[in-house]
């Protein structure tokens, strides 16, 4: 197994796919992480070099073994993209405890068990890169996303921790924040269904700064790095 090997959390039909798609493209073998064992077996099919793997990330243990797994069936992982998201929308008298700290567990603390999984390979090969999908809650608190925004500002701090530590050690570590609607299956139709095509971020559009990030030269790489449409207000 001469491939390199790239593993993507929250698989969807999206800029999950979009990612595999491009990583696949120039000769990767990819391991897509989801809940939904459906979607994967359909996205086996048309990714070529790709293998799906049915994984709640919000269960510490199941991925833990999921990325042996991975490691057993590939190789050694290479690129591992944190993409899975998880979230609510609701005021802080009408948030529950309990489901923030769920919210919390997929966002934020399945990247910290991710990289634990992944870092000791890329260490020893002195090289890799960790690559977390975010978005604009990341950066503020809106009324609605009090179960939100504070897990993705955590996940985003937490990755510069990372690249801090993994940096110097060779691995590439950046932050994607997406300050757009992204135009998925879901979101188009259920959201935003008489925007124009302009008013959203292409899944693939994503996917090709994602895989420019994690090949950046070690002499100049990217660790916050922001997307949105031409139009967007900022």
């Amino acid at each position: 197994m001469t491939e390199p090997v790239c593993l993507i959390t929250g698989a969807g039909d999206g800029t999950g796919a979009a990612m595999a798609r491009r990583f696949a493209q120039d000769g990767y073998r990819v391991a897509m992480l989801a809940r939904t064992a459906e979607r994967l077996k359909r996205l086996e099919k048309e990714i070529p070099g790709s293998r799906g793997y049915v994984c709640d990330i919000a269960d510490l243990d199941a991925l833990r073994a999921t990325v042996e797994q991975v490691r057993a069936d590939l190789g050694p992982v290479s690129t591992a993209i944190h993409n899975a998201a998880q979230g609510a929308f609701k005021t802080i008298l009408e948030a529950d405890p309990i489901q923030f700290e769920q919210i919390f567990r997929v966002n934020t603390t399945a990247l910290m068990v991710l990289t634990q999984c992944v870092a000791p390979g890329m260490i020893t090969n002195g090289n890799g890169a960790i690559i977390v999908t975010g978005n604009t809650a990341a950066w503020r608190g809106k009324p609605s996303f009090c179960m939100f925004a504070p897990t993705k500002a955590a996940q985003r701090i937490l990755a510069e921790s990372i690249a801090r530590d993994l940096g110097p050690k060779g691995i590439h570590v950046a932050y994607i924040t997406i300050d757009a609607a992204i135009d998925t299956p879901s979101t188009r139709p259920r959201m935003f269904p008489d925007k124009p095509d302009e008013f959203f971020a292409k899944p693939s559009a994503i996917a090709d700064t994602v895989y420019h990030v994690a090949h950046q030269d070690r002499s100049a790489w990217s660790f916050n790095v922001e997307l949105r449409p031409y139009h967007e207000q900022w």
